[in-house]
């Protein structure tokens, strides 16, 4: 009979992999502003809590500012972005807060409520179609029968084909089949004090678990904004651990 091996060890025995193969692995664990080029993913939180848009949106601005800018544009990026809820979603989290959100997007938000969670995926997939948009978000609550693995897929193939990053929140949704290049459960978490006067409110914080994702390893993250960055927690480094 011939002999068993696992996974790892004939990763290990493939010719072409260099001798520091597996430490380049280890190198690839996602951190803040890293280049990966996820156009869809997917963030799993409770509708009790504001964390989940609120990482989605993160996640959006931190992917966006990690690309390269553009030599010939003279001016910041102006396009609009699109936010879609269902029904249930609306009712359970309310409608996005102008005031609350980064300045630079207030005024460039395009807001749909829509009444089933098949119209919510269908106005997701026509956004993603609209190159003149920056991003897209969405929140769809449950595992309605409608975004079943194939309708997932569409929504990847359209975010890949036009350019157009989909975050979409999964609001108390149990982890299904999905082809989203990267899917997280967040819950927030304490905010770190602030620099300046320690009695003030901190900054939005999570406690970020990305259990999925086609280019890195699972792993933990206590994440923070400051300063309109994406970072991790203190000493932290790179990612908290690594559950790969």
């Amino acid at each position: 009979m011939p002999s068993r091996v696992t996974p790892l060890a004939a990763f290990a025995r493939r010719p072409s992999l260099p001798s520091r193969g597996l430490a380049s692995v280890q190198a690839r664990r996602w951190h803040p502003g890293c280049v990966d080029g996820v156009v869809h993913g997917e963030v799993f939180a409770s509708s009790r809590e504001g964390g989940g848009a609120a990482l989605a949106l993160a996640l959006a601005l931190d992917a966006m500012g990690a690309q390269a800018p553009d030599p010939v544009a003279d001016t910041p990026d102006q396009r609009a972005w699109l936010w879609v809820q269902d029904a249930q979603a609306l009712r359970l989290t309310g409608r996005p807060y102008r005031p609350g959100l980064p300045p630079a997007l207030r005024h460039r938000l395009i807001h749909v409520a829509a009444q089933t969670p098949e119209d919510a995926l269908f106005a997701l997939e026509e956004g993603l179609r609209c190159r003149d948009l920056a991003f897209v978000i969405g929140e769809i609550a449950g595992n309605p029968r409608a975004l079943d693995f194939t309708a997932s897929r569409r929504l990847t193939l359209a975010a890949q084909r036009h350019g157009v990053p989909l975050w979409l929140v999964r609001l108390d949704a149990r982890r299904d089949l999905s082809s989203a290049r990267q899917r997280w459960e967040a819950r927030p978490a304490p905010s770190p004090p602030p620099r300046w006067n320690p009695q003030a409110p901190g900054s939005a914080a999570w406690q970020a678990e990305l259990f999925r994702a086609r280019s890195h390893p699972p792993g933990e993250w206590r994440l923070h904004e400051a300063e309109g960055r994406l970072v991790t927690g203190e000493g932290e480094g790179a990612a908290s651990h690594n559950r790969a």
